[in-house]
């Protein structure tokens, strides 16, 4: 492939159904601060085009985890292929689950059905037509994508009931603006210190170590070829993030002057109003409305000040706001909790409903399938990568190295499409079964943090430790990994009276780094003979 066609297929496999319906989302709550997690990316790619790509080029390898067994031997890259099939399996489903229940009840569809028409039209082209099918479609579908959201940033814009520049001073004066924060705190997952040293270490993972991305650019016609490709993914990705979570800003600020639901999720207040809760609810609409008109009427005062720059004035204002915005929290809370009361296993969580709503709400019908589509093709992209990689590896790294090796190629050929099929009914099923996280682009990034660090300290041993031997890299890989689940699972809580309370992007670098120490530690302890890659 050109440099260009891998490029757009490394973004489309990361730009997933997840980016474009819990982005703006997230902005939405928490404004454009978000954006920071993408700070290291450029750098990452830098990294990855000098160090990992010249090698992966040099052995012709077909997964990256072939690598390992060169550097180390079978048990570590056997290990390492299987962290990575448990954690891309899982991801998997979360990419197929995601869009699907948003879909389904959006549409009213069955959330069944809904998975397995998204997942059984993924199997079906990545099946058949293999590493070519899902690059060469990625391409279309990032052009939808794109172009759908593009197109509904323009309309949200001219929508908004107030000019752009008094959207920009609202969206400001409600801190939804602040794209960087220089405050160092562990806990908080964005700010600018974790986006360029943590996230650093995730986006080196999953770009260099990760087949659903290694697998894009060594399909490229040359070692340049690759490295541009990486390089366009790495200078285009922040400003792609940066226009979602825009668009969700300014969804928030449309919101500020037209009334929003009390919840999101259509489904679960039409169900409210069916229920013996309807005159509760009906009662608790009136006090939101009456709040929302309060805050209505103060952000009109407010941009009136903002013109006379009477700045005290304009403070003086804010703090009301805010005042009315904890208010409205408890309203929503109170909505929360009588859907829970009508339905135990309901689902209140629904930052994910957010953009989905206004756009089912307010935008013209075609626009409206346009998104859908954006939608459908942010599933099926990532989906068919992920698939395509699970594939190949459960192929070349485990099944034709460990159990059947000296078949014909056509054999391998057919046992990959057969694997390929075989964890698209897998991420089915397990999306099926899934539930909604706290938000869907954050429990991907948990799901992936858990394990990438491990994955990624096996290969920077193999790179820049070259005294160091697969005894001690298997050993520091099951130590690593055991570190980290035990610091997410007891995150907040600690072990022997000693507690921490990290995000999760930190996870890379702690099981990354953590890694690399214990190597350090074992190699002189353990022996043992060292290959030279």
């Amino acid at each position: 492939m050109n440099w260009w066609t891998i490029g757009l297929s490394i973004m489309a496999t990361q730009a997933s159904a997840i980016t474009f319906l819990s982005t703006p989302g997230q902005a939405y709550e928490d404004g454009m601060g978000f954006v920071q997690f993408y700070f290291g990316l450029p750098l990452a790619m830098i990294i990855i085009s000098v160090v990992f790509v010249p090698i992966y080029y040099k052995l012709k390898v077909y997964t990256a985890y072939e690598y390992l067994e060169q550097r180390f031997d079978l048990k570590t890259r056997t290990l390492t292929a299987l962290l990575f099939i448990i954690q891309r399996g899982l991801a998997a489903g979360i990419t197929i689950y995601a869009p699907a229940i948003i879909l389904s009840t959006l549409l009213g569809w069955n959330l069944t059905w809904t998975n397995i028409f998204i997942g059984t039209l993924v199997i079906v082209y990545t099946v058949s037509g293999g590493t070519e099918a899902v690059s060469i479609t990625q391409k279309q579908q990032m052009a939808v994508m794109m172009g759908g959201m593009l197109l509904a940033g323009i309309i949200v814009i001219q929508m908004l009931p107030i000019s752009f520049q008094e959207a920009l001073h609202v969206a400001g004066k409600m801190d939804k603006l602040n794209v960087v924060s220089l405050e160092f705190n562990l806990a908080d997952r964005y700010n600018v210190w974790s986006g360029m040293t943590a996230a650093v270490f995730l986006f080196l993972s999953y770009f260099g170590t990760d087949q659903s991305q290694v697998g894009r650019y060594l399909s490229g016609q040359t070692l340049t070829q690759s490295r541009m490709g990486l390089i366009m993914n790495g200078f285009l990705k922040v400003p792609m993030q940066f226009v979602i979570l825009f668009i969700g800003v300014m969804v928030f600020v449309f919101y500020q002057f037209i009334q929003p639901p009390v919840i999101f999720n259509q489904v679960q207040t039409e169900k409210l109003r069916e229920s013996e809760y309807a005159p509760q609810f009906t009662e608790l609409e009136q006090r939101y409305q009456s709040n929302f008109e309060s805050g209505k009427l103060a952000y009109e005062e407010m941009l009136v000040a903002i013109e006379a720059e009477q700045e005290g004035k304009t403070e003086s204002i804010k703090e009301r706001i805010q005042d009315l915005k904890v208010e409205q929290g408890a309203l929503r809370d109170e909505a929360k909790a009588m859907i829970l009361k009508n339905d135990p296993a309901a689902e209140t969580r629904d930052t994910d409903y957010v953009f989905m709503r206004f756009v089912m709400d307010y935008l013209p019908k075609g626009i409206v399938g346009l998104l859908f589509a954006v939608i459908f093709s942010g599933a099926m992209s990532s989906s068919a990568s992920e698939l395509n990689a699970l594939g190949s590896t459960s192929t070349i790294d485990l099944y034709k190295r460990s159990i059947k090796k000296d078949a014909s190629d056509r054999h391998y050929v057919v046992s990959s499409k057969m694997f390929t099929a075989f964890w698209g009914l897998g991420a089915i099923l397990f999306a099926t079964y899934a539930s909604l996280f706290e938000n869907l682009v954050q429990a991907i990034n948990l799901l992936g943090s858990l394990f990438y660090g491990t994955i990624l300290g096996v290969f920077l041993v193999g790179f820049f430790m070259k005294w160091v031997g697969g005894r001690a890299a298997f050993i520091s890989a099951l130590l690593s990994q055991a570190l980290i689940l035990l610091v997410h699972f007891r995150n907040g809580a600690g072990v022997f009276g000693f507690s921490w309370d990290i995000g999760f992007l930190w996870y890379n670098a702690i099981g990354c780094l953590s890694l690399m120490l214990f190597a350090l530690i074992l190699q002189p302890i353990l022996g043992g003979k060292v290959r030279e890659s």
